[in-house]
């Protein structure tokens, strides 16, 4: 099973309480800008003005001046960036 079917069950798991499932993190990698923006083929501005407007993952803040996104998110992005929404937390 590679990262996009892992985001696609996390996707589609619920909860007992009918709420989407959490993800579990702990085994998901962190990936940088330069990784997204391969993975993707979008611009930098674009990642951003995406993500303002919800439809792109968000990014962690994991130091002062460094950004990274999960790869589960953005594989999921990949698999079908037109009907990309951010899941309500």
């Amino acid at each position: 099973m590679d990262a996009t079917d892992q985001a696609k069950n996390v996707a589609n798991q619920r909860s007992k309480d009918g709420e989407p499932a959490t993800p579990d993190r702990r085994k998901d990698r962190l990936i940088r800008i330069k990784s997204v923006l391969a993975r993707t083929g979008l611009s930098v501005a674009t990642v951003y003005r995406r993500e303002s407007a919800g439809t792109f993952p968000k990014r962690l803040q994991i130091g002062v001046r460094s950004v990274a996104w999960y790869e589960s998110d953005i594989e999921e992005f990949v698999a079908n960036p037109m009907d990309y929404r951010q899941r309500l937390s």
